[in-house]
């Protein structure tokens, strides 16, 4: 009888997994107008990425967003497992996750002396009641309690079971088209007590630069292969074009003009209009090295230096770019982690044939902030900024190795490697 109960239990536990996953996006989402500024990082450092090291318990990812409505909401959050590929996983959540399964939100501030009134919702994880038990991609989920499919946003993560050791190297590429424009990475992997099981088959090797996942190489497969050792060179697949150092701007205060704001003004209903500098594209420019946050930004005040979760304001962000003609076949964005790296209408750009200069307008909060001009042209996967930033081998960028392992008997890829790299720091 207990044996029937437990197949019952599962079975419901798959439909009730399959039906929920059916509305969810396994990506970094923002599924609601009146979700804004939806951050999830280390809570020790809020431009890291968020990863949980499980030989480190002590460590906790904070998620922060706030809700444009106002009011007060019941908001909570529960975990899915999922491969390498960013699907979800065969496991089941009591496979993966120890104790509670989902998290109450219930830290929520109220917006301070801003124009736009929104409401401040913040969750630290893992507690001592909720721990993970198994290594992999994460996908965190917010819905709005307790109706499951009323999902308001995505979130990415890691959990790092780290076992091998990644050695790296990033170089110049010698000889070929990309001599002057891109970056290379030899890397080996290596482990003397985790048994690395047959590369081809059970390890996947992803790159990814400066957290962005739409340029991210997949499946690097082993040039030379040594015991328990596997190097990989030798390989065009892990040369990334170098791109520019990232364009930015300071909206930290509303009240003066910083560094590349050209106007600030309020509208008739009271909201804020920060105006920024023309830009111009710089792929026929010289490089020029400056320090920049690789595509990250900051939520701050200096106006009011107590608390910017609930005192930093919104603006409407006016974007202009000069540009001769329109595109015929592709799109001009505007990219950086305040977007996810994704491509949407809002940070989608549009032609203005007075101003000769593609545009666009994003409502963002108080912080400084980077961005670059990138365009998908038809057809293509993956988009492109030769034409609008440049490529330089000397750009300063992040790169993250990631090693995923499902040796044999396992039914599920675990994070078992991750190395973070910088082209200056070699």
């Amino acid at each position: 009888m207990f044996c029937k109960k437990c197949c019952l239990l599962s079975c419901f536990l798959v439909v009730f997994n399959f039906v929920f996953s059916q509305n969810i996006r396994y990506e970094d989402a923002v599924y609601v107008k009146n979700i804004r500024t939806v951050l999830l990082h280390p809570a020790d450092f809020e431009m890291g990425l968020p990863v949980l090291d499980m030989n480190k318990p002590e460590q906790q990812l904070q998620l922060s967003f706030d809700d444009l409505d106002g009011d007060v909401k019941n908001y909570s959050i529960y975990f899915i497992h999922c491969d390498a590929y960013w699907k979800p996983s065969d496991l089941m959540t009591s496979e993966y996750i120890n104790g509670f399964f989902e998290l109450n939100i219930i830290n929520y501030s109220f917006s301070q002396n801003t124009l736009q009134r929104y409401t401040h919702y913040d969750i630290k994880f893992p507690t001592a009641n909720m721990q993970f038990t198994k290594a992999g991609n994460y996908l965190l989920v917010v819905y709005q309690t307790p109706d499951k499919s009323k999902i308001v946003a995505t979130k990415k993560f890691y959990v790092l079971n780290n076992v091998v050791t990644i050695a790296a190297q990033l170089s110049q590429p010698i000889g070929n088209d990309m001599q002057y424009t891109g970056q290379h990475i030899d890397f080996t992997i290596s482990s003397k007590n985790y048994p690395l099981t047959n590369p081809v088959t059970d390890m996947k090797v992803f790159i990814m630069q400066n957290g962005r996942m739409d340029n991210m190489v997949k499946n690097i497969p082993a040039t030379f292969m040594t015991g328990n050792s596997f190097q990989y060179n030798l390989d065009d697949r892990t040369t990334f074009l170098g791109s520019n150092e990232f364009r930015y701007f300071d909206i930290r205060t509303l009240f003066t003009y910083t560094e590349r704001i050209a106007n600030t003004l309020k509208d008739e209903n009271g909201k804020w209009h920060v105006y920024l500098t023309r830009d111009e594209p710089r792929y026929k420019q010289k490089y020029t090295f400056y320090n920049d946050l690789n595509g990250n930004f900051l939520i701050r005040n200096n106006d009011r230096l107590s608390n910017p979760d609930i005192e930093a304001d919104y603006a409407y962000v006016h974007f202009q770019l000069s540009y001769p003609y329109p595109i015929s076949k592709g799109n001009v964005y505007v990219l950086s982690r305040m977007n996810n790296w994704a491509l949407s209408d809002e940070n989608k750009m549009t032609y203005n044939e007075n101003t000769k200069a593609y545009e666009c307008t994003m409502y963002l909060k108080q912080g400084y902030y980077n961005y670059i001009y990138s365009i998908l042209y038809d057809n293509d996967e993956k988009c492109d900024e030769s034409e609008t930033e440049g490529n330089y081998w000397q750009t300063e960028n992040d790169y993250y190795i990631f090693v995923y392992h499902q040796p044999r008997g396992y039914y599920y890829d675990q994070l078992v490697g991750l190395l973070r790299i910088n082209t200056l720091k070699r």
